[in-house]
């Protein structure tokens, strides 16, 4: 596959998986021996694990905006800098946090991996310490210290 064909997959993924959480798209993009490296407690690392993260995602957050802010491909890997905001307006079962009714903006990259026109695999990092801030549940930043 080409960069550009490459970098299609990865706007397809984040827009209709992690933008409108479509479990639909995650079968048609994901291959079926999908690693998915950073499962939350209880889910596999596959692609089981993984619908069950954005259903879970789902159910936590409304109002849900993802936006690409910067993407690099080569080879057979796409990497995207992403924004993420939501409305925190079901349990967040992952922390064990009650609905605050908090707007929370997070930033993350990503990192996936394409053979063949299919997601093997991916690696994330988000910002999890600013989105516990914004939800109140720790303090933030002392400039002073």
């Amino acid at each position: 596959m080409s960069t550009e064909e490459n970098k299609a997959i990865a706007c397809r993924w984040m827009e209709e998986v992690w933008g409108k959480g479509n479990l639909a798209v995650i079968d048609a993009l994901l291959a079926t021996n999908f690693v998915f490296n950073y499962p939350p407690p209880g889910a596999a690392p596959n692609r089981e694990g993984y619908k069950q993260f954005v259903t879970r995602n789902f159910a936590t957050w409304s109002d849900i905006r993802c936006t690409i802010e910067d993407m690099v491909a080569g080879g057979d890997k796409v990497a995207v800098r992403w924004t993420w905001s939501g409305k925190h307006t079901g349990e967040f079962k992952l922390m064990g946090i009650a609905p605050t009714g908090k707007q929370v903006t997070m930033t993350g990259m990503s990192i996936i991996h394409i053979v063949g026109g299919k997601i093997v695999e991916e690696w994330t990092e988000m910002d999890m310490l600013g989105m516990m801030q914004q939800l109140g549940v720790l303090p933030p930043p002392n400039p002073k210290s």
